[in-house]
């Protein structure tokens, strides 16, 4: 009785770690796939074309600028068509996972003309939330971005 037991027990351990490992390249697909898609959304902004983006953009998107202007999907893509770039980059770009959300989160770098036509000349951190929605295809639901203060 006490070998059968250990011989459950044995297996058990065997699942679960089985299991976790699955978990863990899940995980690791998951989050180079939204990666994936924020360089989507950096080359949108490159070659100052929205549309490249918008599928990203869930129909319910909330975005919080660094001067704290809250839009939706609709205001923030004018917004960001109104928006010329002369330089944009992301760096230090990490992505983590959790089940069917992901959290991506950069740097960003631009030079340009803003919606309104003022110079564009800004330096922020900002942060992604993605959702897997039911047709399996990541979409961003919220994204919100805070000055670097140099």
């Amino acid at each position: 009785m006490k070998r059968t037991w250990m011989w459950c027990l044995v297996g058990l351990l065997s699942l679960g770690s089985v299991a976790w490992a699955q978990d863990k390249q899940a995980g690791g697909g998951t989050e180079k796939a939204v990666a994936a898609l924020e360089q989507q959304w950096l080359q949108s902004q490159k070659a100052n074309n929205p549309d490249l983006v918008a599928p990203l953009l869930a129909d319910k998107f909330t975005g919080t600028d660094s001067e704290g202007k809250v839009r939706g999907k609709a205001e923030s893509l004018a917004n960001a068509k109104a928006t010329k770039y002369d330089s944009v980059d992301y760096d230090d770009v990490k992505v983590t996972a959790f089940g069917d959300t992901a959290i991506a989160m950069g740097g960003f770098k631009a030079k340009g003309t803003d919606a309104s036509g003022k110079p564009l000349d800004v330096h922020e951190r900002w942060t992604d939330t993605w959702m897997k929605m039911s047709n399996g295809q990541w979409q961003c639901v919220a994204s919100h971005s805070s000055p670097v203060k140099m």
